[in-house]
């Protein structure tokens, strides 16, 4: 997985949007098939503003198959098994130079926010990025020099994964700067949050739609409220 020379490579590590597979802990309220959907218009939201960072290359390290939300100009590579500290470390260990690695639960991403470790300046005197989460985990983590071994062994899924993997860079010497703290989108409550942070988003119009209960699930208190903030 490596690239040309100059710039830093994008990867997005994702998960294809099947009913049953992603966002189970937005079911309920809403159907396996509209969680899809968000998860969908998450991972949309998110390759667009990958796609409009400067970037040498455009990864997506998937778990499943393409469809018709990947648009042109990203290479595709499988996920490795096992648990996602391994998968991060697999995905690091086909890269060289400067990488930066996100996530596809933070739909309220933009090219402003990925910003600071993207410049020609980002890895002055910086080994790594580090874009901590509200929960406690991480939404973006980047290396100037690909170090699989910084990943395996740091239990992920809890209120302290960003705690301990950033304490994993700083105890192997290198010098970390930071992205600004995103939420997660894991729980209904996320998803209405972020849903009114990011208004003009697939993400918030896929949660209105979800609003409309064409399938007779519940919407989660609150949002009719979000979704008029939200709209246009």
């Amino acid at each position: 997985m490596t690239g040309a020379p100059g710039g830093t490579t994008l990867l997005v590590i994702a998960k294809e949007p099947v009913p049953g597979r992603v966002k189970t802990r937005l079911t309920p309220p809403y159907s396996p098939r509209q969680a899809a959907a968000l998860a969908e218009a998450a991972l949309a939201d998110t390759l667009d503003a990958v796609l409009r960072a400067p970037a040498r290359r455009r990864v997506l390290v998937l778990d499943g198959a393409p469809g018709p939300w990947l648009p042109p100009g990203f290479d595709v590579v499988p996920q490795a098994s096992g648990g996602l500290d391994e998968r991060l470390a697999a995905a690091f260990a086909d890269c060289a130079g400067p990488t930066l690695l996100v996530g596809m639960d933070t739909p309220q991403l933009t090219p402003a926010l990925l910003e600071p470790a993207l410049r020609p300046d980002a890895w002055h005197g910086c080994d790594a990025w580090f874009g901590p989460a509200e929960d406690g985990g991480f939404w973006a983590i980047g290396l100037a020099e690909p170090d699989p071994s910084l990943f395996p062994g740091v239990p992920m899924s809890t209120d302290r994964t960003g705690e301990i993997q950033r304490r994993r860079l700083t105890d192997a010497g290198l010098r970390v700067r930071d992205l600004p703290v995103l939420r997660d989108v894991d729980t209904a409550a996320d998803a209405t949050e972020v849903a009114a942070r990011a208004p003009g988003s697939r993400f918030t119009a896929a949660l209105r739609a979800a609003e409309l209960r064409p399938e007779g699930v519940l919407t989660p208190p609150g949002f009719a409220g979000a979704g008029r903030t939200a709209a246009r």
